[in-house]
C-alpha cells in the first residue's frame, strides 16, 4: 500500500468511526473532505470528467473526489457493493488516464470490509 492511499484510508476510517454506517453518500463526502482538510490532504470535489467517444467529448460524469491529483475516490453508502460500482470506477480510471482509485463503501459495519483498491 502506498502513502497516498494509506492517508486516504486513514481519513475514511476516522469518518466512519465517528459517523458509522447509514447516512447518505453526500454526508460522507462532506465529512471526508473535512477530514482531508484537518489532515492537510489535497483534494478536489465533484471533478468533471470528459469521456472521448469517436473524437467527440461527452460530458456529465463527475468524480466524487480526486485526491492528491492522483487517486480517484468513489464513495458509496450501501449494504454491499455492486459490480456496477467497480465497473464505474474502472471506467473513471480509463477516461481520466489515472492509475489508482479507491472505492469506499461507508455502508459497511466495518469500513475495512468496504474498501476496494482498483488500479490499471
Amino acid at each position: 500500500m502506498d502513502d497516498a492511499t494509506s492517508r486516504i484510508i486513514g481519513a475514511a476510517i476516522e469518518v466512519h468511526r465517528i459517523l458509522g454506517p447509514g447516512l447518505l453518500e453526500s454526508v460522507y463526502e462532506q465529512a471526508l473532505c473535512c477530514e482531508f482538510e484537518l489532515c492537510g490532504i489535497e483534494y478536489r470535489r465533484q471533478v468533471p470528467l470528459t469521456i472521448d467517444y469517436k473524437g467527440r467529448s461527452l460530458t456529465g460524469q463527475r468524480l466524487d473526489l480526486l485526491v492528491l491529483q492522483e487517486v480517484i475516490v468513489e464513495i458509496k453508502s450501501t449494504r454491499a457493493l455492486h459490480e456496477n460500482a467497480v465497473a464505474q470506477t474502472l471506467s473513471y480510471l480509463k477516461a481520466s488516464g489515472l492509475r489508482r482509485a479507491l472505492l469506499i463503501n461507508f455502508g459497511e459495519k466495518r469500513l475495512a470490509d468496504g474498501i476496494k483498491r482498483i488500479s490499471l
